[in-house]
């Protein structure tokens, strides 16, 4: 129950003839379909973010480090290690790269 005594929709201590959908209940609106298009916020969100990165941002070199970092991350691995890197990458829980030879 509420602090004021009434009972909200569906409440357990609420007598079971009122619970139930609310457009069954009298005076209740009927549910109205609501559509939003966020195309434009999306788009007015992508100009902020390379707004943010600036005219110097260079993604291919950006990804570029994202690869090197990749290689280094696997590189140096042991017998052992690359055993256990090879199996999840040929049952596809990693990506195939690095290949545990990596320059150091």
């Amino acid at each position: 129950m509420s602090s004021h005594g009434d009972a909200f929709p569906a409440e357990p201590d609420e007598p079971a003839e009122t619970r139930g959908p609310a457009a069954d209940r009298p005076g209740a609106s009927a549910l109205v379909g609501l559509d939003i298009d966020l195309s434009s916020h999306e788009m007015l969100r992508r100009a902020h973010v390379l707004d943010a990165l600036g005219a110097a941002w260079d993604p291919l070199a950006a990804l570029r480090g994202e690869e090197a970092a990749y290689e280094l991350l696997y590189s140096g691995l042991s017998p052992e290690q690359q055993r256990m890197y090879d199996e999840l990458v040929s049952a596809g829980v990693l990506p195939r790269g690095g290949g545990g030879h990596a320059a150091a």
